[in-house]
């Protein structure tokens, strides 16, 4: 069978003869043309006769391209298509390792919608895509309630669980790094059922797979306080070789654990020019997520597949319908007003699970989380697969921010906390306070406000407007009479807006050490107050909120 470059050869060989006769014929209609007017009409046919005659060939040849070739070069899939098993009262499972496992009910219980409502408002996983091995993930607003939602029949498919489902409703988070160092005490007293947690992702330019910094403390830790757990990760993968790479990964990275949930597959940003995933098709994108799915259920875990109802409806980025039949869909769609008020998705299609919100507030998370109605639950906790216990986690302290490695000491301008994490919340604890002339090794410095120290052996933060590498610094011996604090700290005037890049502290006194600096409010990011003064050598900046004069520290700020 001919390749498609012989084929435009041929056509291209073709072309030139055409162009050659007909230069030729109008040469001879040139040097003729005055004594043989007949000439000019056998010449004109014979150029017509040529013309009609490769066109002729062009046209079969185009349909050669079109019938033949063109279905033989690209109508061959990847991926095996899952065959038909008619399901009896147990899933029914091929043993033939190669072939997709399907199941098919007579009669599907799918979520009754009231009307339809916008999809997921995407915001970039910020927080789920890879830029230099991070990945940006949705922080979600949270309602706690365990109000009944829409029933699903989860049991017609695809399941490897160990444990009895029930069909409770319960309700559940799903956590990264980006939700920083997580009080699961906390969480499990606010009646948080279970939590999916992201354990990696493919970083989208190396290719590499990573693990979420903060897996391991987050399953280790929910676990140990009684919520049970799943895992999602976070694809770019572009074959369906990487997808099947991914999935065993995740089964090998979350083999010590109770994994009760089940596992899913998140794929997102891959219609952005710079995704590594742009150029596939519905269909393509579609295959890779089934090989991963197949491969967890494989691996003696529950999948599903995650994704917007943007996205899932009359299978607008995905071939839906494909996955819906065998496995459990996990979909996003946020109405204005939460669960259970919205007492279920606008999402037309069969799903069991479903994110409400990505602005939860839940004690014990100092961020912003996405919550999640589950249309199912669980009698008892899975047993991790491997019998071998995992070493103990510990969470990720700069989890949330960037640092860049240095080498040199440093001392107070005047005191400073050295705190376990670099926070000044409550989650934090201080550790020793730093006086001036007290010298400690800085290996740290991150654009949020904060500086790591090696002190005694010991990894510690502290606010480097506080910090100098002038050991020999004294703080400056004029009281603040002038600036009308009748403080220390001086302030120079200023009259602008200003907000929280996260959050931050609202002190009475521009101190973090002084027992009367009590703190008033936090401001959140997107609440602005207005700045009236600021003070450079300390880094403190003076705001007026609600009537009162308050202080904060000037790097947590942007305007």
């Amino acid at each position: 069978m001919k390749k498609l470059s012989d084929l435009d050869d041929e056509l291209l060989d073709l072309d030139e003869e055409s162009e050659e006769d007909y230069d030729g014929y109008e040469d001879d209609y040139d040097d003729d043309y005055e004594e043989h007017d007949y000439v000019q009409s056998v010449g004109l046919a014979k150029k017509i006769i040529v013309i009609a005659a490769a066109a002729a060939s062009l046209i079969v040849l185009i349909l050669i391209v079109t019938i033949v070739i063109i279905p033989i070069f690209f109508g061959i899939s990847d991926t095996k298509e899952a065959e038909p098993v008619i399901q009896t009262d147990e899933i029914i499972v091929q043993d033939d390792e190669a072939a997709d496992v399907q199941t098919i009910s007579d009669e599907e219980d799918v979520t009754v919608v009231s009307s339809p409502e916008d999809e997921r408002q995407d915001t970039v996983r910020e927080e789920q895509q890879e830029i230099s091995n991070d990945e940006q993930a949705d922080p979600q607003d949270s309602n706690m309630s365990t109000d009944e939602g829409t029933e699903v029949n989860v049991t017609e498919l695809l399941s490897s669980g160990s444990v009895a489902e029930t069909n409770q409703v319960t309700i559940g988070i799903d956590v990264a790094k980006y939700q920083g160092t997580i009080d699961w005490t906390q969480v499990a007293s606010s009646g948080i059922d279970f939590a999916m947690v992201r354990v990696g992702y493919r970083a989208d330019t190396s290719r590499e797979i990573c693990a979420d910094t903060n897996a391991k403390y987050n399953m280790q830790e929910a676990s140990a306080n009684g919520i049970k757990i799943g895992a999602y990760f976070f694809s770019t993968a572009t074959t369906v070789e990487e997808a099947k790479e991914e999935a065993n990964w995740v089964a090998d990275y979350i083999s010590q654990y109770q994994i009760t949930y089940p596992v899913a597959y998140d794929c997102e940003g891959f219609d952005q020019p710079d995704s590594a995933q742009y150029n596939l098709t519905n269909a393509q994108r579609t295959d890779i997520a089934i090989a991963f799915l197949q491969e967890i259920y494989n691996r003696g875990y529950t999948p599903m597949f995650y994704s917007s109802m943007g996205e899932l409806s009359g299978n607008a980025k995905w071939d839906t319908t494909r996955i819906e039949g065998t496995y459990r869909i996990w979909v996003s769609q946020y109405p204005s007003v939460p669960y259970p008020q919205t007492a279920q998705s606008s999402y037309g299609g069969t799903h069991a699970m479903w994110q409400y919100t990505n602005r939860g507030t839940v004690a014990g998370i100092s961020r912003p989380v996405d919550v999640n109605v589950a249309y199912f639950g669980y009698e008892g906790t899975a047993q991790a697969l491997n019998e071998e216990a995992p070493e103990e986690a510990h969470a990720d302290a700069e989890a949330l921010m960037k640092f860049t490695d240095v080498n040199e000491s440093v001392t107070a301008k005047d005191s400073t906390n050295l705190r376990n994490i670099p926070s000044q919340g409550a989650d934090s604890t201080i550790v020793h306070t730093l006086k001036n002339g007290e010298s400690v090794a800085r290996t740290g410095v991150s654009d949020s406000g904060w500086s790591r120290i090696d002190y005694n052996g010991q990894t510690v933060y502290a606010v480097s407007s506080y910090l100098t590498t002038d050991l020999g610094y004294q703080a400056p011996a004029e009281e603040g009479a002038e600036s009308g604090d009748g403080l220390k700290t001086r302030f120079a005037d200023r009259n602008d807006q200003v907000t929280a890049k996260i959050e931050v502290n609202l002190r009475t006194i521009p101190s973090v050490t002084n027992p009367d600096a009590a703190v008033i409010a936090v401001l959140h990011n997107g609440e602005y107050v207005t700045r009236t003064g600021i003070n450079e050598e300390y880094g403190w900046s003076r705001v007026e909120y609600n009537g009162q004069t308050l202080y904060c520290v000037s790097s947590y700020l942007t305007n």
